[in-house]
């Protein structure tokens, strides 16, 4: 793999835990938090869907995806795919830094080994 798919895989995967902790901050806003109260129907679609973070975070994931399809376009996915697994390392220290959402040791030790298997995966 090249260093510029590499580098289009790292933006991808970056680009998508941003767009998760867009997403959630959306998903924890009053105006969407009180439109889930009212129940599932069509005006909690329409003001979900169009509060501004969770808009933002979905025009970020689309974002990902188009770079995604490049990095598919360069190379096999069964090298690639597996570097996704850094989303949840990436998405799980944004929110821990960005929303304060602990990381228990147990968390702790599942990102280290995320970690140690894309490292593995790069190498081979």
């Amino acid at each position: 793999m090249t260093r510029g798919t590499m580098g289009l895989v790292l933006l991808s995967v970056a680009v998508t835990a941003i767009a998760q902790i867009v997403l959630k901050a959306g998903m924890s806003g009053t105006s969407v938090q009180r439109a889930i109260a009212g129940g599932f129907g069509l005006r909690t679609i329409v003001t979900t869907l169009f509060d501004p973070l969770v808009f933002g975070g979905l025009v970020l994931y689309f974002g990902a995806a188009l770079v995604w399809l490049l990095v598919l376009s360069k190379a096999q996915v069964s090298l690639v795919y597996p570097f996704v697994a850094l989303g949840f390392v990436v998405t799980a220290l944004l929110g821990n830094l960005l929303l304060g959402e602990s990381l228990s040791a147990a968390r702790i030790a599942a990102i280290l080994l995320i970690c140690i298997g894309v490292t593995l995966l790069a190498r081979s």
